[in-house]
């Protein structure tokens, strides 16, 4: 779990929020898709009143949880829109769930295959339902490997973020390792990680970074010295500074599309 329950997303520095014709809007909202295998899936939606970028949010191994519903109106108070997916809906259904939910057994049945025909529905639904010319996908955890990994596996976006998503293989039967697509990414990169992650060490951040150079294609990798795994938390207020620096980043990417730009 990378994410407690009483988790939620750092507040977005003053000066990120544009003027109010351009940014907020009524308070997002529940949608159920359905994949382009039947599958149906619960994402929550929130709209900005007059925003051209757009992010999909694929979340930590919970699935769609408060933290990222709370992310999403962070987006939105920058003029961002942004739909957050759940994994979970062909096993434990569509309805909310509670703070105990245990995720476990169907992040075990959950493959890779499903969370990319979901990623693709859900930035297909954004581009119907708002005005978004640029689709980025920004991850955590296992959501910032899936976003790695839409860097090689999905057309039309316009850019991924991952936030200490395991960029290497796990084990030798790991067949979904961003560090092996790096080949086939076409797509600009943001990739943060801690310096301190007890799960995935600096080095492997560093061959991420190496490996993207190698193939030249635009990105940033920062390892923020010194912070765990799951720093982006509000609870962290010893990590404000580095916090700020993330939205910083995460937004100057979404408004230039330049993976090295901060806001």
């Amino acid at each position: 779990m990378c994410y407690p329950p009483e988790g939620r997303p750092p507040d977005l520095p003053d000066d990120l929020r544009p003027p109010p014709i351009s940014g907020g809007s009524g308070g997002g909202g529940d949608v159920v898709l359905t994949s382009e295998d039947g599958g149906r899936f619960r994402a929550y939606l929130a709209q900005a009143s007059d925003g051209e970028a757009a992010v999909v949010i694929a979340p930590d191994d919970r699935g769609l949880a408060p933290f990222y519903e709370d992310l999403a109106e962070r987006f939105v108070d920058a003029g961002v829109h942004a739909l957050a997916f759940d994994y979970f809906g062909r096993t434990a259904g569509t309805d909310r769930r509670p703070d105990d939910f245990d995720a476990q057994p169907h992040d075990a049945r959950h493959t890779t295959a499903q969370a990319s025909a979901d990623l693709a529905t859900s930035v297909g639904h954004l581009r119907g339902a708002t005005s978004a010319r640029s689709i980025y996908v920004v991850g955590f955890c296992k959501g910032g490997r899936i976003a790695f990994n839409a860097a090689a596996e999905h057309d039309g976006l316009a850019g991924v973020v991952g936030f200490y998503g395991w960029p290497a293989r796990r084990s030798d039967d790991d067949q979904s390792a961003p560090i092996d697509s790096v080949d086939r990414m076409h797509i600009p990169v943001l990739g943060l990680f801690g310096g301190a992650d007890k799960g995935i060490p600096a080095s492997a951040a560093e061959d991420l970074d190496a490996a993207l150079g190698e193939r030249r294609v635009p990105h940033f990798v920062h390892v923020y010295p010194g912070l765990p795994h799951s720093f982006f938390d509000r609870q962290h207020a010893q990590y404000k500074s580095e916090n700020d620096d993330a939205w910083r980043r995460v937004i100057g990417f979404i408004r230039s599309g330049d993976p090295t730009a901060r806001a």
